[in-house]
């Protein structure tokens, strides 16, 4: 992220729009601009200062923290000024609906404001400058995995590898598709599976990658999206993206080829409460005998393709798997995610099987860089082994007082969550667990501020939940972001009479037994009072799982479950099931938009503190506790308390939304800390009587 981004090299910059001469006031105001081209337009004050907070970071070269709560339309109060500052800008986003909403429905709607023409081909279709290079210079960029690689789908052309009818079905699908696409991304294929392994074995990713060495070259997907981007004024990716390509720069130490999105002037964080953990996976490094498997199976796959699989790589490749196997065994016993603090004894008593696989490795790259004729993958093989022994080595030895180290098993007898993870990301155990050796930074903020904000002009975060208590000391501390300018603008929305919030002040705690029995009754009621219409959110799916079982028979309205069918099938059955009531966990807490009175009504089960025994949780907790911090109100309150905000903003998307917000944990009544959770919270209508609550819904007169 260079600052003098606006070189010699960068694009030209486009004649000005129509309206792109008036001030932020004449394009917001009543009577201006957005008046008269948006068909729902009202005038909210919150946006044009958003806009004009935004503007001028972005004149003044400054960082900038903004809170708009929802409703106030920040997606427009951040484009217009990047539109209007001629500069090179990365919007980073918090997923991929959000980049979506932005490419094919924000842009074009400024587009057409501004310049004040539809646009005659769908963007999806477009190049950066159609229509003689008048519009917005707009892209959109998504993890490589999203993509196709051609190079391996005419690799399995030649030597088909397809396990199954489904497979060959999907195949001739992508096939087709293939040679029609000008993206390459496979959201254009929407009959292909989410799950899909074959799609697995034919994406992009950079582990496999070779560069230009690669006969596709010139045709892939990947280069043309690089292109596109160096030639584009406003690049839309998402946080994981924006992270991975930050972590390859990084690790190439500054090579000109090094990952794939161009220096910018400015980077707009949309979501910016995610940037912790999503910065901290991919300044992570994770070893796994999945990862050892896949290099494993791509150069026998690649060998056996060129006729190149001798006696002497067949047995370093059964030798490299039967070490990954014995290794991975001897690791410490444990379920889901915990910490990794018998390293040196591990070592001391396991050393042998380390070594083992250590040479293992070094054994088949020395036998591929033998080979007297070299397909032009094997150079990235032989990277990638070299890689797997470095990382190995750093988690396994690295004495980094910042860094946790923890081991995560997935695969038999996993939570939903946990299958479903592996599913989308093509991991499939077949029987066996796979073993993860993560290695995590504790604090992230002293990374980002060397790597990212010291080299940017301007950093825009925003959110509808960044501030705790009204101000914004708990995300610039975890992030390290110094000297910006800060602001919290109100929600477009009347909460006061829009929502009412609930807390039940006679049930038990929800660490004890007695919870469960206590809340599922008191869910049934409020039901009944609702007639559904209902999210029903929980901080674990053994609670979940617990009160959907408690309540099935005893409810009189459909309910559905997380994990039962994917999350967009889910939410589309909601939508259309009147009265339909969904239990859910962590991936409906956000990023969740239901309209209308079909969602008239979210529950949540408990304050959302993270599991405290949750390896790196509980390493940040230690490390802030050692520097006579106060982890609990320093880290975990405020999490929670952005966590909560985030759950109850599922509730109220409109001006003409109402509806019951229920927490079950009167502790936001009895506990000192419960303070900070009031105050952080819009300003509800608020109660602890069940009376009120059927007043709100017109049961009891």
């Amino acid at each position: 992220m260079a600052r003098n981004s606006q070189s010699a090299s960068s694009p030209p910059r486009l004649a000005a729009p129509a309206g792109k001469d008036a001030s932020l006031y004449q394009f917001f105001a009543p009577g201006g601009v957005l008046s008269r081209t948006h068909p729902a337009y009202e005038f909210r004050r919150g946006q044009l200062q958003m806009a004009q907070a935004v503007e001028q970071a972005l004149e003044e070269k400054r960082h900038l923290i903004v809170e708009a709560g929802t409703g106030t339309g920040k997606t427009l109060a951040y484009l217009l000024p990047v539109i209007r500052s001629g500069k090179r800008v990365i919007i980073s986003t918090g997923t991929k609906n959000l980049q979506e909403q932005l490419f094919y429905k924000d842009v074009p709607f400024l587009e057409q404001a501004l310049y004040g023409r539809e646009q005659q081909v769908p963007r999806s279709a477009r190049n950066d400058k159609a229509s003689g290079g008048v519009g917005l210079s707009v892209c959109y960029m998504k993890g490589r995995n999203n993509y196709l690689c051609r190079k391996k789908l005419y690799d399995l052309t030649d030597q088909p590898v397809l396990s199954g009818l489904e497979e060959i079905e999907q195949y001739r699908a992508i096939a087709a598709w293939e040679k029609t696409t000008s993206t390459g991304d496979r959201a254009e294929l929407a009959e292909l599976p989410e799950a899909s392994l074959l799609w697995h074995k034919l994406d992009a990713r950079a582990d496999a990658c070779i560069g230009q060495k690669c006969s596709q070259w010139d045709r892939c997907f990947i280069t043309e999206m690089r292109r596109r981007a160096m030639e584009t004024d406003i690049i839309i990716v998402n946080h994981h993206l924006f992270f991975a390509d930050l972590s390859i720069k990084l690790q190439a130490d500054g090579a000109p080829d090094a990952g794939i999105l161009p220096d910018a002037a400015a980077v707009i964080f949309d979501e910016a409460h995610e940037l912790e953990d999503v910065a901290g996976s991919y300044f992570g490094i994770s070893v796994s005998n999945l990862r050892v498997e896949e290099l494993a199976r791509d150069i026998e796959n690649s060998l056996q393709h060129n006729r190149l699989l001798s006696v002497a790589l067949s047995g370093a490749l059964g030798s490299l798997r039967e070490r990954s196997q014995l290794f991975f065994s001897v690791l410490p016993p444990g379920e889901g995610r915990f910490a990794f603090e018998t390293r040196r004894e591990f070592l001391e008593e396991n050393g042998d099987e380390f070594l083992g696989l250590n040479q293992a490795l070094t054994r088949l790259a020395g036998e591929l860089e033998g080979l007297p004729q070299k397909p032009e993958e094997v150079s990235s093989f032989v990277r990638r082994a070299q890689e797997i022994q470095v990382q190995l080595a750093f988690v396994l030895e690295s004495e980094d007082r910042n860094t946790v180290f923890w081991i995560e098993r997935r695969g038999k007898g996993l939570s939903p969550r946990r299958h479903r993870d592996t599913e989308k990301t093509g991991e499939k155990s077949q029987g066996r667990q796979n073993v993860f050796l993560q290695a995590t930074p504790i604090d992230v903020g002293p990374i980002l501020r060397e790597c990212l904000w010291s080299k940017l002009d301007c950093a825009v975060l925003t959110s509808a939940t960044l501030a705790v208590g009204g101000g914004f000391e708990y995300i610039r501390q975890r992030l390290g972001l110094e000297h910006a300018r800060e602001a919290v603008l109100p929600s477009h929305f009347d909460y006061e009479s829009q929502a009412l919030l609930y807390v039940p002040p006679d049930l038990p705690d929800p660490r004890t037994p007695q919870f469960a029995a206590k809340a599922a009754d008191r869910i049934r009621e409020l039901l009944e009072i609702t007639r559904g219409r209902a999210f029903v959110l929980f901080t674990s799916y053994a609670q979940m799982n617990e009160i959907h079982q408690r309540l099935l028979g005893e409810v009189e309205f459909p309910v559905l479950r997380q994990g039962d069918a994917p999350k967009s099938a889910l939410l589309e059955e909601f939508r259309l099931t009147p009265n339909a009531v969904l239990f859910a966990t962590s991936s409906f807490w956000q990023g969740v938009d239901v309209q209308g009175e079909q969602l008239s009504c979210v529950i949540i089960d408990r304050l959302p503190f993270a599991v405290p025994s949750d390896p790196v949780v509980a390493a940040r907790v230690k490390a802030i506790d050692a520097e006579g911090g106060n982890a609990f109100f320093q880290y975990q309150v405020p999490a929670a308390v952005i966590t909560l905000k985030q759950g109850f903003g599922r509730l109220i998307r409109s001006l003409h939304d109402r509806g019951l917000l229920v927490l079950l944990d009167n502790r936001i009544l009895k506990k000192q800390y419960g303070r900070v959770f009031v105050e952080s919270l819009p300003n509800y209508k608020k109660t602890t009587e069940m009376r009120v609550v059927e007043e709100f819904f017109g049961v009891r007169e």
